[in-house]
């Protein structure tokens, strides 16, 4: 008897014998182990659970296809799409409890795609040669991936390598005995912010929301945060979104690294999900510590939050700019939106003799707003600041009409 299985994917024709000391290892812990292989030229020593003529089948291809491929990196894609589409699968059906995949840089890519694949909550390893590169983009990665860096392994076994394999075997058999998939008894409410230095509502919203029956998700606007609201919204998982943090977008269009995807807030739109949001932080521009900047902005003065972030201003046609492609967004909405745009800031360093704090520019920005913003998304002014108590009064107001309009369910999804 096993408690859970993992499922273990690569290409058994090159790496059969790290495949199989990882399979080994999660059956020494007593989990049980489903084999996928994705290799498209040779083949294993031994038939794999999905071999790799069922991962192309999958892909609405087949393994000849893939090798009269013009280049590696098309066959590889078939490989990966069809691995996406059976882990899916085979996790639907009830016969796999998390993912390990192991790859060089032809199999990460794949990796990434099979991660995307499976629902927030179900444990996915990745033990690769580039793990934690700047290789990857943000947007490859799932919201709770986890990897390992295959250290040494590259051709053939050994202590070292044996090192990372082994603990990645035991991470993910731990990972899927432990986990515990979201599974809200009441409805849920996803909302965006950043560290309460700068916003602060949420630490009057969240008890004030709890207290009418609902649960709230505060999510992180740094990237990867804004990720994970973006897929929990794709799937429907909330009942209504306070979207109240929006760096991410800006940094998207300013060509930072600390985004989330191109799809920010367009998901919560296509799933019908209402909307509140406000322009939180929209101000300011974010990129990564190492990052370089580009040349458009290089003369501005930049703030290291930490060795990871440093923040600057967006300038005022930014901020026309940031305004107009907020409405763009909104407007793709199938589902009540409302937009609280507080006229007096929005993030507490844009206070009065706080260093952020330009009249000019949010002026810029509200005039902006107010043409940006059309029917049927309604636009809703309100003389405060972002972090004041007028501002979550106001929130409360507009969640409570939906609430007794039915516009946002009161059960869990």
């Amino acid at each position: 008897m096993t408690d859970k299985t993992i499922l273990v994917v690569g290409t058994y024709d090159t790496k059969e014998d790290e495949l199989t000391y990882i399979a080994d290892r999660i059956r020494d812990q007593g989990g049980g182990v489903l084999t996928m292989d994705v290799s498209v030229l040779g083949d294993p020593a031994d038939a794999r659970d999905i071999s790799k003529h069922v991962v192309a089948e999958t892909a609405g291809s087949s393994i000849l296809e893939a090798i009269g491929s013009p280049d590696e990196n098309h066959a590889m894609q078939i490989m990966a799409r069809g691995a996406s589409l059976k882990t899916a699968e085979l996790y639907a059906a009830g016969r796999m409890d998390g993912v390990i995949i192991l790859g060089g840089t032809m199999g990460t890519d794949l990796a990434l795609d099979v991660c995307q694949a499976l629902p927030l909550g179900v444990p996915k390893y990745v033990v690769s040669t580039v793990s934690f590169s700047s290789l990857i983009p943000a947007d490859r990665l799932s919201p709770d991936i986890q990897m390992i860096l295959w250290a040494g392994g590259l051709y053939g076994l050994n202590s070292v390598c044996q090192s990372s394999l082994s603990q990645a075997a035991g991470a993910v058999l731990g990972a899927a005995r432990a986990a515990r998939m979201p599974d809200a008894k009441r409805p849920v409410v996803g909302m965006t912010s950043l560290g309460s230095s700068c916003l602060s509502y949420m630490k009057l919203l969240k008890p004030a929301l709890e207290d009418r029956g609902f649960e709230v998700a505060i999510f992180h606007a740094t990237g990867m945060g804004g990720m994970a609201y973006e897929r929990i919204a794709r799937q429907g998982g909330f009942a209504c979104v306070m979207d109240f943090a929006l760096p991410e977008l800006g940094n998207l269009l300013a060509g930072s690294v600390v985004h989330a995807g191109e799809d920010r807030m367009l998901n919560a739109g296509r799933a019908g999900i209402p909307q509140l949001v406000a322009p939180g932080c929209l101000d300011l521009i974010d990129f990564a510590g190492w990052q370089d900047i580009p040349e458009a902005y290089a003369d501005r003065p930049f703030h290291a939050h930490n060795r990871l972030i440093k923040s600057s201003a967006l300038n005022n046609e930014e901020r026309r700019e940031t305004a107009r492609e907020m409405g763009r967004r909104l407007a793709q909405s199938h589902a009540p939106v409302q937009v609280l745009l507080t006229t007096q800031g929005i993030e507490e360093w844009d206070r009065p003799g706080q260093p952020a704090h330009d009249p000019a520019g949010l002026a810029a920005f509200l005039d902006e707003m107010r043409s940006a913003i059309r029917p049927p998304v309604r636009l809703i002014e309100i003389d405060s600041h972002i972090n004041d108590l007028a501002f979550a009064h106001a929130v409360l107001a507009a969640f409570d009409a939906w609430v007794a309009d039915g516009t946002v369910a009161t059960a869990a999804r």
